[in-house]
């Protein structure tokens, strides 16, 4: 988990000097990391109430992005369920991208010692992201505007290094190409909800495809 702490640290000073950037105080930019915890969403709803956009767009929209944990809460159920809600409620709340990328080893979750790991790991990355997060705002306070540098490439590495090694088979691999086309193609032409379409159209393809390849190993 450390190395991914260390890998977000352009994505962190980012969403920090964003925030300064676009009016945030650095009060409201700090509590939105310690309370919401979530970066693509946070830098989507900075950039969308920065923009004016309608309440409803902007809830919609995260509410979308976000929505993937309630897919890695299903995924991780069968583990913990067995354990007391004391430990259930902190595991959700820092079961990110990166945690769940560790979780599916066959024990994981199992053992207090496990759980204990677990918990470290995760509340590792929430610390390291607020703490960079308060170095974007020092960083927006004093600097000049930090998005021409290209740190938003940081988001983009992250998931891919998360990604990658997820494509295992044709319908992973046709969600990732859809993806990444649509969002392309939607985004170049201003459409304000095209991450969430993108992430539609992706998933409906894998969906499709892996039917499709079911049906042909078991054509009965």
């Amino acid at each position: 988990m450390l190395p991914l702490c260390l890998a977000v640290v352009p994505w962190g000073i980012l969403c920090g000097s964003l925030a300064i950037q676009n009016g945030f105080s650095a009060f409201e930019t700090q509590a939105m990391s310690l309370l919401v915890f979530a970066g693509s969403a946070q830098l989507v709803a900075i950039e969308l109430m920065a923009g004016n956009t309608p309440l409803l767009t902007i809830l919609f929209t995260t509410f979308i992005i976000s929505s993937r944990h309630f897919l890695y809460g299903l995924a991780v159920r069968h583990k913990v369920i067995s354990q007391p809600l004391r430990w259930r409620l902190p595991i959700s709340f820092v079961l990110t991208d990166e945690l769940f990328a560790f979780s599916h080893h066959r024990k994981a979750y199992k053992t207090k010692a496990r759980l204990i790991y677990a918990l470290s790991a995760g509340f590792s990355f929430y610390i390291a992201w607020n703490l960079w997060t308060l170095i974007g705002i020092v960083a927006g306070s004093v600097l000049p505007d930090l998005t021409n540098l290209g740190l938003d490439f940081a988001i983009a590495a992250t998931f891919i290094a998360l990604v990658v090694p997820g494509i295992k088979n044709l319908a992973s691999l046709v969600t990732v190409i859809v993806a990444g086309i649509s969002a392309t193609v939607l985004k170049s032409t201003g459409f304000e909800l095209w991450l969430v379409c993108a992430a539609l159209l992706a998933m409906s393809a894998g969906y499709f495809t892996a039917r499709l390849t079911q049906k042909k190993d078991n054509p009965l």
